[in-house]
């Protein structure tokens, strides 16, 4: 895939929080010394696609864009049924058939095979524009979110661990604020949680990845050339 569901939010996320307290110019020309305010120094993780997609409202809106594609997955579906079919009768036939209805018929299986090839491709492709739109809506309030909680809690430095481009080798789990930055999303935005039914099963760190656009269509058909007649 791999497409990842947040294309802007999917590179490695490394920014300062706080700001750091200065001491005087010349504190040895100072009869008095200027009071240090202590700067933050903590360090956290995120992992801000799955606070994206876990989130009450991301979860609302992947799920009804979910049901919004299903017409078109059970269409896919159906041509691709149709031309594994055909392929299989040709395959079964062959040796019956005359050269002329055996063109014919791959003539018709190629044709129906780029039909879907291309819808197959634009289907992807709408489903992920739209899964972007939702991502970067509801990650622009996120971060907001993520800004406020890092400097009342003291963080110096926040970084994004959801990419492979992530320059975080290991962490431990008590430094992963991706759970509570979720809760914390969740009672701003008021968005109700979802039904048990639709809850989605907890990972490592108590929450899932997204889930990537393409695994929800069809794969795509398997060349036309294992149907040309010899």
């Amino acid at each position: 895939m791999t497409r990842k569901i947040v294309s802007t939010l999917s590179v490695a996320l490394l920014f300062s929080l706080g700001t750091f307290a200065q001491a005087g110019t010349n504190a040895a020309a100072s009869t008095t010394a200027n009071p240090v305010v202590a700067a933050p120094n903590k360090v956290a993780i995120i992992n801000i696609q799955a606070a994206i997609a876990n989130s009450n409202e991301g979860q609302r809106d992947l799920e009804a864009l979910q049901k919004k594609f299903e017409p078109k997955q059970i269409e896919l579906k159906s041509l691709s049924d149709e031309v594994d079919n055909l392929k299989k009768q040709l395959a079964a036939q062959t040796d019956k058939l005359n050269d002329e209805e055996r063109t014919k018929r791959v003539q018709v299986i190629d044709s129906k095979q780029k039909t879907l090839q291309r819808n197959l491709e634009d289907a992807q492709n709408d489903y992920q524009t739209q899964s972007n739109e939702i991502a970067q809506r509801i990650g622009t309030k996120v971060m907001q979110v993520l800004d406020n909680y890092a400097k009342e809690n003291g963080y110096a430095m926040v970084i994004d661990v959801s990419t492979q481009q992530s320059p975080v080798l290991w962490a431990a789990q008590s430094v992963d604020i991706t759970k509570p930055i979720i809760e914390a999303y969740n009672q701003k935005s008021g968005v109700p949680a979802p039904t048990p039914a639709a809850t989605k099963p907890a990972g490592a760190t108590g929450v899932t990845a997204p889930r990537r656009p393409a695994s929800t269509l069809p794969s795509a058909p398997k060349p036309a050339s294992s149907t040309t007649p010899k």
